[in-house]
């Protein structure tokens, strides 16, 4: 969960996966779905998955235990030198070394790393200091140690140089250009996009389609959604309708936008505008897609979704609400 992902924002997320699930086994014989809708607001679901899937690998074929050697755990999905060395140093205090970014901003500062540090001969460098200063025992507590001093006071921003208990060993600091390490790596300018969002309606219940393995939200639950293109001559209106088709094999009719956010995902800044749509026709495209549920309000709630399609399920109960 703290890949890429700050720890206040993981607190609850941690404590309420670890109450569903108290043990490995646990995790294992939960529905996918179950899952997803405990890692739902976290983002990057692919790490959601991944754990399911590691802790089904281990219970089938390891008994439950977790291994003890890092190319063993490696094997495992979603776990890479990183999260296997963390797993080992923390939870057993194998002599591991780890790097994270904290830690590659702490160490690219301590040797004045001049490069920028996903380069190959950068990592190489970086792992040789991790695995240079290593102490023979307590691994897991040093590593744990150099994991805050980097989130603490070898910050980003304005880095507390004068409260550092090792700035006397610092290059960066020595030749005062820390302000400048670590090497930053150009952004790709950002790209706006438009998307929309269609609420589909028959009889109380509202259509979700399972979003597919290689989608933005695989395995997670959304309505039909699709990227609108202006530079094509024919109007957004007819873009939508032929979407929803290819994503459902029904024919809509598109009611009114009932409402538009905002949200951004990797280097994409979304304009996501939600309509509201009824059937033209209850018969289905054949050879259409067959992950479709029809819900109802009550359990959208138990529906595993984005942050935007809960904001969207969210304002379709407030609206409900409101009419009656």
């Amino acid at each position: 969960m703290l890949q890429q992902t700050q720890v206040q924002t993981v607190i609850p997320y941690f404590e309420r996966f670890c109450a569903a699930f108290p043990t490995l086994s646990a995790l294992a014989a939960a529905d996918e779905q179950q899952v997803l809708q405990l890692w739902e607001g976290l983002g990057y679901y692919r790490r959601g998955r991944q754990l399911h899937a590691a802790a089904r690998v281990l219970v089938e074929t390891n008994g439950g235990a977790i291994p003890r050697s890092r190319p063993a755990l490696e094997k495992l999905p979603g776990i890479g030198r990183y999260t296997a060395a963390a797993i080992l140093s923390l939870a057993f205090d194998v002599r591991e070394a780890i790097l994270e970014a904290n830690t590659i901003r702490l160490f690219a500062r301590l040797a004045a790393l001049p490069l920028e540090t996903t380069t190959a001969q950068a990592q190489k460098q970086l792992w040789a200091i991790s695995e240079g200063v290593l102490p023979r025992k307590e691994v897991g507590l040093f590593n744990q140690a150099l994991m805050e001093l980097g989130s603490l006071i070898c910050t980003p921003q304005s880095p507390q140089c004068s409260a550092c208990p090792v700035a006397d060993l610092c290059l960066a600091n020595r030749k005062s250009v820390q302000h400048k390490i670590p090497v930053v790596k150009r952004r790709p300018p950002v790209e706006k996009i438009r998307e929309a969002a269609v609420v589909i309606c028959r009889r109380k219940k509202i259509l979700l389609r399972q979003c597919g393995p290689k989608e933005r939200w695989s395995g997670l639950w959304d309505f039909p959604r699709m990227q609108i293109h202006p530079s094509r001559k024919w109007p957004a209106e007819e873009q939508i309708g032929e979407a929803v088709r290819d994503l459902t094999g029904y024919s809509v009719c598109l009611g009114a936008r009932f409402k538009r956010m905002t949200h951004a995902v990797t280097r994409y800044q979304i304009t996501l505008d939600c309509y509201e749509a009824k059937l033209a026709s209850t018969r289905r495209k054949s050879g259409s897609q067959k992950s479709l549920r029809w819900v109802s309000l009550e359990e959208l709630k138990d529906m595993p979704l984005s942050v935007t399609g809960r904001r969207i399920a969210q304002q379709m109960v407030e609206d409900s609400r409101a009419d009656t």
